[in-house]
């Protein structure tokens, strides 16, 4: 999929957008969409985009450029051959270190079997919706004609209607946003069947949501320290790094601890003469720093020059933008081979990856590729509080 860096100003700061429905298909071509995995064939036919099953082929499917979060999504589907079973992919992912790019994530099914509407997760969990027995929802979707569904994904909330009948009410949250793809199924044989969609809109929800939790407030689940565990607890809903050289990993089920490009967020409070940082792009080592990956620092006022936002080693900052004992936002934004850091919304950084960097000898894997997140534990007089740890994805 193609990346649009956006402006400056645009990248911290989060605006609010219109109430208005966008159309997602113009009706004449396919642009806005890229066609992920299998080889079926998909085409514009009579104000259609139609999908046809091809010899051979898993499941394919076209997916939208854009990313969304919370929206309300409208579209028209047909089956032209009933024995065909579809769907409609909302908030999915694709990237290299899951199943090789598999498409993954909710799914709305489309099927002649008294299914349409129920929500399965492609590639993942299987079917959410685990009572799928209602006459009236069962009975909502006609063969052979056009029907209307309706999708509102708000926070942990996803339902459904096919023809404003209710089908599916989900509550799930470990996919927040992603991209909304259209299914063409595998089959055995060559029958060439199709699925048609049309009239395709989308009106995002609040500020688009999108944002997903990497910490609960009580507990280190989904972290994974690699030495000195102690150095790392949680105390008053924030985790508390300090002791003994630590780096606190995210290895819990968000994306598959597989970050390319996202938003990160996070309220930070340092002690006086703190040492921390935020790696990104990493991976849990079972001691030592961090070989992989980029480090924002965390320093206010140690003994370090390297103050709070810089990129440690390659975009330094010499004065501390924040104070000790107060609490702080620090934003890292990664798209392309672009990095843009914040500290309470002002940008600090804005640096862009060259090809083949120079780096000296003991950072030559400090750059750009994928990977989690780690919080730094970085001597016994360094105390640093960490809470509302947020991401949310951006398309790759």
């Amino acid at each position: 999929m193609s990346i649009v860096l956006a402006p400056l100003a645009a990248l911290i700061l989060t605006t609010t957008p219109d109430d208005t429905w966008v159309s997602l298909f113009d009706g004449k071509t396919l642009d806005g969409w890229t066609q992920l995995n299998g080889t079926a064939k998909y085409a514009v036919v009579d104000g259609t985009i139609e999908g046809t099953t091809v010899k051979g082929s898993p499941n394919s499917f076209l997916c939208s450029d854009r990313f969304y979060g919370d929206f309300e999504l409208e579209y028209e589907v047909k089956l032209h051959d009933n024995g065909l079973n579809s769907g409609v992919q909302i908030r999915s992912q694709s990237y290299p270190s899951y199943k090789s790019g598999r498409v993954h994530g909710y799914q709305v099914e489309i099927a002649t079997n008294g299914t349409s509407g129920y929500i399965y997760d492609e590639a993942r969990r299987g079917w959410l919706s685990k009572d799928r027995k209602n006459a009236e929802a069962n009975a909502a979707f006609k063969k052979g004609e056009w029907n209307r569904y309706r999708v509102v994904c708000d926070g942990d909330s996803l339902k459904t209607w096919v023809n404003d009948v209710p089908v599916a009410n989900v509550k799930d949250s470990l996919t927040a946003s992603g991209f909304i793809g259209l299914q063409v199924h595998s089959v055995g044989g060559d029958p060439k069947w199709r699925v048609a969609w049309r009239n395709i809109r989308v009106k995002e929800l609040g500020d688009g949501g999108g944002w997903s939790s990497l910490f609960d407030g009580k507990t280190l689940e989904g972290w994974t320290a690699n030495e000195n565990k102690g150095s790392c607890k949680v105390e008053d809903g924030a985790i508390v790094v300090g002791g003994k050289r630590c780096h606190l990993f995210y290895t819990g089920p968000v994306y598959s601890h597989s970050f390319k490009n996202f938003e990160f967020k996070a309220e930070v409070m340092t002690e006086p003469k703190a040492n921390s940082g935020i790696y990104f792009h990493t991976t849990l080592q079972d001691s030592g720093w961090p070989s992989v990956g980029y480090e924002v620092q965390v320093n206010n006022s140690q003994g370090d020059w390297r103050r709070t936002a810089g990129l440690y080693g390659v975009e330094d900052i010499r004065e501390p933008p924040a104070e000790d004992g107060k609490w702080f936002e620090v934003t890292i934004r990664v798209e392309g081979q672009r990095i843009t850091t914040a500290v309470d919304g002002k940008v600090l950084v804005d640096y862009t990856e060259p090809p083949n960097p120079e780096r000296r000898d003991d950072m030559k894997k400090r750059l750009l590729n994928r990977g989690t997140f780690a919080l730094q534990a970085h001597d016994p007089g360094s105390i640093v509080h960490y809470r509302n740890l947020r991401v949310k994805v951006l398309p790759e």
